[in-house]
């Protein structure tokens, strides 16, 4: 067997075995070790390559730009945990109550702006499951759309940034973190845009489905309310300015902005009073534990890449790429597709590990601009986040929605949001300034 053919093997074998559940950093370590050993007794793999992990390993350990990872999942753990999150969706919600699809409005907005404070999916979809969605159903929202529009405006955090997902694509391609996060503003507020005009429309075509709030639910005060929607969104906003200006006006490293996001959400908190012992463990406990699964993978798809290469696949997966019909518009529409149907399957995490670094050689290649393709992906690897069966958000919401809603009612629910997500991602691709725009202007 030659090393081309047992690097398809190799790479079919990880897919399988994720897709069965098992643990994704054992999965691609163990298939590592397993088909170094087959490649040894074939004579195509050399055994002396493995001792290069200790060092790989110690350089994961040492790299600046994933220590923003912990940051930003604190940063966004905190807000959960102290319930700034909450009275945001609550205030947005009386706010936008008076029009017709205005809770599913202010789901939209407040996924947004959460997006843009911590860029973490679970927090946000969790969130707005538990206050947003029980209201929703109360009012005669019809279930599908309240709960695809949680479901799809809590994946905002995957390429708004600051976003874990951009973090890990920087890294993967070697392209500077603050560039990715300036690129992604534009095509982020594209994606809420187009959630937000699709509830609209809908609300004005069955107003039946998307009621406004009763004048009695709503009844609050002019001052009153405008004192509540400056304090519910003063926390946000301070915290996007802080972390996002910071990195924007080349103040701080993304990074660095992670660290003053982390210690800005705490002084927010305290001056709240909702900054206590018990908050701050439960947002430590899952810090680690997220950061620790997210290292572990990258450890085992270490592994797995360091193998892969070993036994050639990486050079066959180049020629085949590189020798595509079409050339870089060829190239690009296999990637789309590829990672799109592997969206249905496995986490973004397990794509951006095993994949990523494929295509990424390959399009360094071709001429392609890296920022620009690196905004592709994330719109791509959104979807991952909402495609059925195993879209991590419907798990989420799924996990706090009331019994009434279905494992059905939150598939159907997204499906539009999935087209709308293509849409945006076909608009980055005929017209690239919706990426490079930004950072090009920055850069003079």
């Amino acid at each position: 067997m030659s090393g081309d053919w047992l690097g398809l093997l190799m790479f079919a074998g990880a897919l399988f075995i994720l897709a069965t559940g098992y643990p994704v950093a054992f999965s691609l370590g163990g298939v590592g070790l397993i088909f170094a050993l087959i490649g040894w007794g074939l004579g195509i793999f050399d055994p002396m390559l493995l001792a290069a992990i200790p060092s790989r390993i110690f350089g994961i350990m040492s790299n600046y730009t994933l220590l923003a990872i912990p940051y930003f999942i604190f940063l966004g753990a905190l807000l959960e945990n102290t319930g700034i999150a909450e009275r945001l969706l609550e205030t947005m919600g009386i706010l936008f109550g008076r029009l017709r699809g205005g809770l599913a409005l202010a789901v939209v907005v407040v996924g947004a702006l959460l997006a843009a404070t911590t860029g973490v999916v679970a927090a946000t979809v969790v969130a707005m499951g538990l206050i947003s969605l029980p209201i929703m159903l109360r009012y005669g929202y019809d279930k599908r759309l309240a709960t695809g529009v949680i479901a799809a405006s809590g994946t905002l955090g995957q390429i708004i940034p600051p976003s874990v997902v951009l973090v890990v694509l920087a890294d993967q391609l070697g392209i500077p973190v603050g560039d990715l996060f300036i690129a992604s503003v534009v095509p982020g507020l594209l994606m809420a845009a187009a959630f937000a005009l699709h509830v609209l429309i809908v609300a004005m075509l069955r107003p039946d489905i998307a009621p406004a709030l009763p004048a009695e639910v709503r009844k609050i005060g002019g001052k009153q309310l405008w004192t509540r929607v400056s304090e519910a969104l003063l926390p946000p906003v301070l915290l996007i300015i802080l972390v996002l200006g910071s990195i924007f006006f080349g103040i701080a490293t993304p990074t660095e902005a992670g660290a003053l996001g982390s210690i800005g959400a705490m002084v927010l908190a305290g001056i709240a009073g909702r900054l206590n012992w018990q908050t701050l463990r439960k947002a430590c406990e899952s810090t680690m534990v997220i950061t620790t699964i997210v290292l572990f993978i990258l450890l085992g798809s270490t592994v797995f890449s360091l193998v892969f290469r070993g036994i050639g696949g990486d050079r066959f997966i180049e020629d085949l790429l590189v020798n595509l019909p079409g050339g870089k518009w060829g190239f690009l529409t296999v990637n789309m597709i590829v990672i799109f149907i592997l969206g249905f399957f496995i986490d973004f995490f397990e794509i951006a590990f095993i994949v990523v670094p494929l295509f990424a050689p390959v399009a360094k290649i071709l001429g392609i601009d890296l920022l620009w393709y690196a905004v592709l992906l994330g719109a791509n690897l959104q979807t991952s986040f909402l495609t059925p069966p195993f879209g991590f958000a419907l798990f989420y919401l799924r996990g706090v929605a009331p019994k009434e809603v279905t494992t059905q009612d939150i598939y159907l629910g997204v499906i539009p949001f999935i087209f709308l997500q293509l849409l945006v991602l076909i608009l980055i691709i005929i017209f690239p300034p919706l990426a490079t725009f930004l950072p090009s202007l920055s850069a003079t």
